[in-house]
């Protein structure tokens, strides 16, 4: 049962290469909107004011 749980060398290079293609596009993106993505809280209250203009508190209060 632990066998199907173990790492396999495949999977940590297909990982590794999710992760820098995620970086590469994240780096595209920012220098295409000329400043750097907002990381941890201050991009979830970004991705929560984008979908329909209000902060995730405000939400929560409705």
């Amino acid at each position: 049962m632990d066998d199907e749980r173990k790492k396999s060398k495949a999977g940590e290079r297909a990982a590794e290469g999710l992760r820098e293609a995620a970086s590469n596009e994240e780096a595209k993106n920012e220098s295409k909107m000329g400043h750097d993505l907002a990381k941890g809280a201050d991009r979830f209250e970004e991705r929560s004011k984008s979908s329909d203009g209000k902060s995730a508190g405000e939400k929560q209060k409705t």
